[in-house]
């Protein structure tokens, strides 16, 4: 696996599986089912600011960089793709719209979070150019969001969703678990 800040000369089509690191078994069934499809597969680890209202929250996201290296090639990665913030926004920023579906359930409270991954993952299909992008369905209406906006720009693109999985104790695979205490860890199992 070849790790790179910048992408160029990719073997085309490539399966492109978008990460913001801390990656974890779930991200792993992505990049296998990636692996699936193309005989090269792009993992980008990035943590986009534009989808943290609360810049706390995005100065204490989990970054376990060398632990990613070794899970994303495990699973198959064939570039393991760490762009600088400067990569990906080189000049003025504009911002994408999510719509009235980006400001519905979890939008309502998280103002601006789905403009900001649409934006991204814009900017990382532009500089990618996958055949193949693949999202877990833990986050069912980033998938939509960006289903919708895939259309709209006309992206050459199949957009695949994967079923979640589950910890033994049945809790979706999250980089945020990291954060639960164990009695959050219990509380949140009744979602």
């Amino acid at each position: 696996m070849k790790e790179v800040d910048l992408l160029t000369d990719l073997n085309n089509p490539c399966a492109f599986v978008p990460t913001m690191g801390a990656l974890h078994a779930g991200h792993q069934s992505l990049i296998r089912r990636a692996r699936e499809l193309a005989d090269e597969v792009v993992v980008s680890i990035f943590v986009n600011p534009l989808q943290f209202e609360n810049k706390e929250d995005l100065a204490k996201y989990p970054s376990t960089p060398k632990h990613d290296g070794q899970l994303a090639k495990e699973a198959g990665a064939t570039i393991l793709w760490r762009p600088s913030y400067q990569s990906i926004y080189p000049g003025e920023l504009e911002k994408l719209s999510s719509g009235q579906i980006g400001r519905s359930f979890e939008g309502v409270h998280r103002p601006g979070h789905f403009d900001g991954v649409l934006t991204v993952v814009n900017r990382l299909f532009e500089l990618s150019r996958p055949k193949y992008a693949i999202f877990g369905e833990k986050d069912f209406q980033q998938l939509a969001v960006i289903r919708q906006m895939a259309r709209d720009l006309d992206f050459d693109l199949e957009i695949l969703g994967i079923p979640i999985l589950r910890d033994t104790d049945g809790l979706a695979l999250s980089s945020r678990n990291a954060y639960l205490t164990p009695e959050q860890r219990v509380a949140a199992l009744a979602l």
